[in-house]
């Protein structure tokens, strides 16, 4: 047998072997049909403390987020480390919101954030607009997943967009069937896999390559070498700014992406939810071993595959390094750790936009009175259609563009911000004061991002998310992430908004929330094994509409 006819083996063996699981996973755990929100979308909302923790791992470390961060330090080394500072600032933050919004969400039965602006601010206006935004960020986000499954099947040789639409068909099939409890039992193979192939790969590809000084050594004089003057093992002063603004944005941004809050929203009780945001930053450690595989790259000379447009295809750099240092059938299985890490926050994803156009679109505009039932089979229906959006930015459009369009997403979800962390803390902002600072922030974050160009890659717009302040008429050649300037634009138009119509005396939008509910811990109540006690608050009951 040759070699790539072995690899191709152990990747489909391991994929076979885990589609398989992921259409048993219905039967696991399940208390009755999955026949509403709670049961198909939120698994029940009975996960205890590891499982919740690798499923949130599985759904925030993506393919893409393995094949792309060492990527960026194969581009342009220190830059590409922002994602460490970036997750160590997000789980603080997520610990200050999310455990608020866990509370007040059982307690009344929410299932999106959308849900949870709906209630708090009475605005279906607001609620709508958080929605789609939540849409728009999360379908490129679900191509990208493609992207992270197609560099690694051409490094396999395997060409054409068949096997790709062969692999999602497979996950929309389990995620349709299983829900939620599909990618929380994945996601436990997935992470054991992954965290298995870096210790292997940082004991056995240095030890190849002469060593990690000589590793560092061939990166630094690939970096002095290189025309971009950002390139380089440490940060350059205009770099400084982007570097700090990216991890910060990034981080907020993150968070308000409905698939992280579908996955915590499936947590058995509140003190699940505070257990696995502690033990999160384990993975930061993880991922920052995954970046140094950049420097092993450019130590063993890795070249990166053309792209459809015969560019580079920098996030091929990864899948080549396996391939060349790995024997054939371990080089398999870690192709096929990679397609895992797809398959997961791929499932995730797609429930959690099934869930937004179910709460806030159907039941909101469409049927109003629809059972639990219904609202199950449109969340089924709408998360095949959001995995198909995906598929066609890939196999239509220019691969580039799914890349250009999750930049633009994290820009778009971020300013969500001052509608939901804000408003789990604050009712100060006034309904039409958020609704007219949210469209500022989308305005002027897409406006930027168009502004933002490429010409080494010949990319006009939408070509990075580091907004020049030269634009903006200062003397430096600094840049800063597009997402922190839109968001204050957002939070300067609804505060002025909001003051102005305090000041005239505009009428706001009923609260339903009760200070009460952003402590409950009705899961606590209910057990994670025991039965539901009458005196407990309904699950998925509709108190908020």
């Amino acid at each position: 047998m040759s070699d790539r006819a072995t690899q191709l083996s152990a990747f489909v063996l391991v994929l076979v072997l885990i589609s398989v699981l992921g259409f048993s996973a219905v039967r696991w755990r399940r208390a009755g049909e999955l026949s509403s929100l709670d049961e198909w979308g939120l698994g029940g909302r009975r996960f205890g403390t590891w499982t919740t923790w690798f499923l949130i791992g599985g759904d925030l470390y993506t393919a893409y987020t393995f094949v792309a961060v060492p990527a960026i330090v194969f581009g342009s080394g220190a830059l590409g480390f922002f994602a460490l500072p970036y997750t160590v600032i997000l789980y603080p933050l997520v610990y200050l919101t999310v455990v608020r919004l866990w509370s007040v969400s059982r307690a009344l039965g929410l299932v999106t954030p959308a849900d949870f602006v709906r209630v708090r601010y009475g605005s279906r206006a607001l609620a709508c607009l958080v929605a789609v935004t939540g849409l728009a960020a999360t379908v490129p986000y679900l191509a990208l997943q493609l992207a992270g499954i197609s560099s690694v099947l051409s490094t396999m040789g395997i060409t054409g967009h068949g096997a790709i639409t062969v692999a999602f068909a497979v996950v929309a099939a389990y995620t349709y069937r299983s829900g939620m409890r599909a990618p929380a039992v994945i996601a436990i193979v997935k992470d054991v896999l992954i965290t298995g192939l870096v210790i292997v790969s940082l004991l056995w590809i240095p030890s190849r390559l002469g060593g990690w000084d000589h590793v560092f050594d061939t990166a630094r004089a690939g970096f002095a070498a290189s025309p971009q003057s950002s390139d380089g093992i440490l940060l350059h002063g205009d770099d400084h700014l982007q570097y700090v603004t990216l991890a910060l944005g990034s981080a907020l941004a993150l968070f308000l992406y409905p698939h992280m809050t579908t996955s915590l929203l499936a947590a058995a009780d509140r003190n699940t939810v505070k257990r696995t945001l502690a033990a999160l930053p384990a993975y930061s450690l993880l991922l920052g071993l995954i970046a140094l595989f950049g420097y092993l790259a450019l130590a063993a000379g890795v070249t990166p595959l053309p792209d459809a447009s015969g560019q580079p295809d920098p996030t091929t750099v990864v899948p080549l390094l396996f391939q060349g240092m790995f024997p054939p059938w371990l080089a398999g299985i870690a192709f096929a750790a990679l397609g895992i890490a797809a398959l997961v926050p791929a499932a995730v994803m797609s429930i959690a936009a099934g869930n937004l156009v179910t709460r806030n679109l159907y039941r909101e505009y469409v049927n109003p009175l629809a059972t639990d039932a219904q609202e199950a089979r449109v969340s089924k229906v709408a998360s095949l259609f959001s995995k198909a959006g995906a598929l066609a930015l890939v196999v239509v459009a220019d691969p580039q563009l799914s890349v250009g369009l999750q930049l633009a997403g994290g820009v778009l979800v971020l300013q969500t911000l001052p509608a939901i962390a804000l408003g789990l803390y604050t009712r100060w902002f006034h309904r039409f004061g958020l609704v007219a600072g949210l469209v500022a922030g989308l305005a002027a974050g897409l406006v930027m991002l168009y502004l933002i160009d490429d010409p080494a890659h010949g990319r006009a717009h939408f070509a990075a998310s580091a907004f020049p302040l030269a634009d903006l008429g200062l003397p430096t050649g600094a840049t800063v992430y597009a997402g922190l300037l839109a968001l204050i634009v957002n939070l300067v138009v609804a505060g002025l908004v909001t003051a102005l119509l305090r000041a005239r005396g505009v009428p706001d939008g009923p609260d339903i929330t009760s200070p009460d509910d952003y402590l409950s811990d009705p899961g606590r109540r209910m057990g994670v094994r025991g039965p539901r006690s009458d005196t407990d608050p309904p699950v998925g009951s509709r108190k908020s509409v």
